[in-house]
């Protein structure tokens, strides 16, 4: 596979990257292979450890040793057995508004996701469209939300004619708002950033080839930034549907030297301000401290974020980082194309592009955005795509 580096940066922010979020990796070369917990960690809440908690310890080499087959093969039944079936299917709002002057309509629905948690999304769709269309599924970074006026003005005319010939599929996240015009829907649920937020996208998926009857599965592609990006891969290889994944500095590998500098400085009491820190924190480092979950379900809760350690079922990707990403590390882009190397495979289903002093900034990533387009356009093609080479099928739910 080639891995074009690309040189120089355009200056052009965007709403995904208006905030600051983490420090650069820190140097892990003399880090303790056993942490011992005394501090409080900070912006924690009532779930932080403090000095009446006792302390815990952290075997870091336990922890981030690299994935067994049987895990990934738990992590892989587990994912089948979750219902992701479109239920009580609910529209919010149904409108019509015009973006550089295209008529599009937008819906906002909610539905719920196995069986519990209602989950809010949009279904957006070019009034150009008469026939069968493909779908491209929007995947937000950051952890406020989507704000979907945003995504129709500030995003979609950037696509130009391309696209309005493309039916949006835009899913918000449990406990996150969906903002559009003066108004905002809040999904239900605990925040569960790279694993139960698949299960939201894919249900919304699903519940839009409900609602929009034009939405061809056959042809079907994910665009992800940032924690959206992880989200993006994840989907792709949970669902045999979805032919293509674009994803911009995405984490992909939560056994590697980036997320081990991340709940190591957790562990120390000085977590990092980014997108998903908060609910790894309190859903995983805090409860392994305490003793409150073993070491095995810990290291399955990183195995099930790893996209890495399922590119056998990946469909095709395209990778764009820059070098100088000081939120997630390029070391998660290079991960990754190691992990598809490995596993034979090339282009032209996977494009990797890196880019010389980027930042965390899709804007600044010049031709990435005319790369996109180019990538997503084999998806106007009708029918499915007959097969991505190297790819095997996601294993089927028996039950």
């Amino acid at each position: 596979m080639q891995i074009r580096s690309v040189t120089g940066v355009d200056k052009l922010r965007t709403l995904d990257d208006r905030r600051p979020m983490m420090a650069p990796l820190r140097n892990l070369l003399n880090r303790p292979a056993v942490l011992v917990i005394g501090l409080a960690v900070h912006g924690c809440g009532n779930d932080g450890v403090g000095p009446d908690d006792g302390g815990g310890e952290v075997d870091l080499e336990a922890l981030f040793a690299p994935a067994s087959s049987n895990e990934i093969s738990t992590v892989s039944a587990d994912w089948a057995s979750r219902s992701l079936d479109a239920v009580d299917v609910s529209t919010e709002l149904d409108t019509v508004v015009s973006v550089v002057g295209l008529d599009v309509r937008v819906r906002i629905i909610s539905h719920l996701v196995d069986g519990s948690v209602r989950h809010v999304g949009a279904i957006i769709t070019p009034s150009s469209i008469s026939g069968s269309a493909p779908v491209v599924v929007y995947s937000h970074g950051g952890s406020a939300g989507v704000d979907l006026n945003y995504a129709l003005f500030g995003y979609l005319p950037t696509f130009g004619d391309l696209a309005r010939d493309f039916i949006w599929v835009v899913p918000s996240f449990r406990s996150e708002p969906l903002i559009f015009g003066d108004r905002s829907w809040v999904s239900e649920g605990s925040g569960s950033p790279w694993d139960r937020d698949v299960d939201d996208a894919l249900s919304l998926l699903n519940a839009a080839f409900v609602v929009e009857t034009r939405a061809d599965s056959t042809r079907v592609g994910v665009l992800g930034f940032s924690r959206g990006a992880g989200v993006a891969l994840l989907m792709g290889i949970r669902d045999d549907r979805i032919d293509r994944v674009v994803e911009f500095y995405g984490p992909t590998d939560f056994f590697g030297p980036f997320v081990e500098a991340v709940v190591s400085e957790a562990l120390a009491g000085t977590p990092r301000d980014l997108p998903g820190m908060t609910e790894l924190d309190r859903d995983v480092i805090q409860p392994l401290v305490r003793g409150e979950i073993d070491m095995a379900a810990a290291r399955l809760e990183l195995v099930r974020r790893s996209s890495v350690l399922f590119v056998d079922r990946m469909p095709a990707v395209q990778i764009h980082h820059g070098t100088a990403d000081d939120v997630v590390s390029v070391s998660q882009a290079e991960s990754l194309i190691s992990a598809l190397e490995a596993a034979g495979r090339s282009e032209p289903d996977v494009q990797a592009f890196l880019y010389e002093g980027g930042p965390h900034d899709r804007g600044a990533l010049i031709g990435a955005l005319e790369r996109t387009r180019g990538f997503l356009v084999t998806l106007l093609e009708e029918g499915p795509d007959p097969s991505t080479p190297g790819r095997l099928s996601r294993p089927q739910n028996s039950s």
